[in-house]
């Protein structure tokens, strides 16, 4: 019993691990890096964009995260919180930047994001991220915006 819990701390410690280093390259505007740590053929799904809004972590998140860097190009985040289940860790982090460049049909006016996200990154047995589904208040992003 005891070897099987050592197991699986290391697993969640790991999981966690490449989260905080998925986090940490999207500050450092690193998309290569944070491709990395994924199978770019996992499933990424961006919940408020419906549909269109899902694709592959190496193409769809890839694209639109290297988008939201040229656009934003202070984008930053904060980890406010970690909890793993099952196969999955659950992120709450908080993702702010300044518009420098028109975004997804929003006209740049230099302003401010604040948007609390949640990030959930599911694994396989190697501990790679195999899909990752993201949703935050995006109404209230264009908002802050000064697109409604």
């Amino acid at each position: 019993m005891e070897t099987k819990n050592n197991v699986e701390s290391v697993t969640e410690l790991t999981r966690k691990g490449t989260c905080i280093e998925f986090f940490s390259a999207y500050q450092d505007l690193e998309t290569d890096r944070m491709i990395g740590l994924c199978d770019p053929n996992g499933e990424v799904w961006f919940k408020p964009l419906g549909e269109d809004g899902r694709g592959t972590i190496g193409g769809l998140g890839r694209n639109l995260w290297s988008l939201l860097m040229d656009c934003f190009p202070d984008i930053d985040n904060t980890i406010d919180t970690m909890e793993t289940e099952d196969d999955s860790v659950v992120c709450k982090v908080v993702i702010f930047g300044t518009q420098a460049k028109d975004f997804a049909g929003i006209p740049s006016k230099g302003l401010r994001f604040n948007s609390d996200h949640i990030f959930i990154f599911r694994f396989n047995e190697a501990d790679k991220v195999i899909s990752i589904t993201i949703d935050w208040d995006h109404q209230r992003f264009q908002q802050q915006l000064g697109a409604l």
